[in-house]
């Protein structure tokens, strides 16, 4: 090993596949006698075993969502990192829109397959994800994906908000294009729970039938009308409550004098399937209590 002459070509390989500083990729070199590949592999475990150790108290909740599609064939994956910087940054978006590839390519199972795949070079996305969390520093996730087929009838909606902070994909039977987009339009900004009233499941309409029958029972001319007129106001009311969360019965973002129900029988089209990924929900946020840990500081300084 100290006979092992490293050059700057040397060097200059090791960071650009890897990230490393000049001096740890100088070291890597001699540990593994000037071997490129090895010094890589060596620098990449050396993280590793430097980033578990903050990784169990560290959270990915911030990130990308993307969506990509081929054909008759789309895909849609959700990245993290642990800050809107690195989710802004070049290297990192670039490991989110290979990821996307690969599985839209490769349509894995799960994750473990997806982690497996391998890009056009050889790399495995879990490889990708070493050498990015290497450069950028932090936590990275591959979170979730979904591989999503069409018939030849059928019409795909993509469309990512904010750079990537909301991702969705609608699919409808029908219609074009320009409506297939308009509707993902409405998935992502009013993020309906159910497609149509059909999808509502029983029991919900039954509890809200409950609730709007007990309020109305408040109101004294209510209950002088006669049952079957008491019984349609509160069908009345109890679709018009479930209705907010319903993708047909919403306005339409791009027309809202009409519902989206409306728009999509106008152009005789129907909702097959919609997605929709929001950047780091339903993920548990770490909360910092500055005035606890200032009065904590001040109790220690007292003693």
């Amino acid at each position: 090993m100290g006979d092992t002459k490293v050059t700057i070509e040397m060097i200059k390989a090791v960071r650009e596949r890897t990230g490393s500083g000049l001096m740890d990729c100088k070291k890597a070199l001699l540990e593994n006698d000037g071997d490129i590949q090895k010094a890589c592999d060596w620098l990449r475990e050396k993280g590793i075993a430097k980033a578990a150790k903050k990784a169990a108290t560290r959270v990915a909740s911030e990130g990308i969502a993307w969506v990509l599609v081929d054909g008759d064939k789309a895909a849609m994956v959700e990245v993290n990192c642990e800050t809107d910087f690195v989710a802004s940054n070049e290297v990192f978006r670039n490991l989110v829109k290979s990821v996307n590839e690969i599985v839209l390519r490769d349509e894995p199972k799960d994750k473990d397959e997806a982690m497996a795949s391998k890009n056009a070079e050889g790399k495995s996305i879990h490889d990708l994800f070493l050498d990015a969390s290497m450069k950028l520093g932090e936590k990275l996730d591959f979170r979730r994906f979904v591989v999503v087929h069409k018939q030849a009838d059928e019409v795909f909606g993509p469309y990512v908000h904010m750079n990537g902070k909301i991702a969705t994909l609608v699919v409808l039977k029908g219609g074009d294009s320009e409506l297939a987009n308009g509707v993902a339009l409405n998935v992502c900004s009013l993020n309906p729970q159910y497609r149509t009233m059909a999808d509502i499941p029983a029991d919900v309409v039954a509890k809200e039938t409950e609730i709007e029958l007990e309020a109305s029972r408040q109101d004294p001319k209510f209950a002088s009308k006669p049952e079957a007129i008491q019984r349609k106001i509160v069908e009345g009311r109890v679709k018009k409550s479930i209705g907010e969360s319903v993708l047909t019965e919403e306005p339409y973002v791009l027309d809202e004098s009409q519902t989206v129900g409306n728009v999509l029988k106008s152009k005789n089209a129907s909702v097959v399937a919609t997605y929709r990924y929001a950047v780091g929900e339903g993920i548990e946020k770490p909360q910092e209590d500055f005035a606890a840990e200032v009065a904590a500081e001040a109790a220690k300084a007292a003693k």
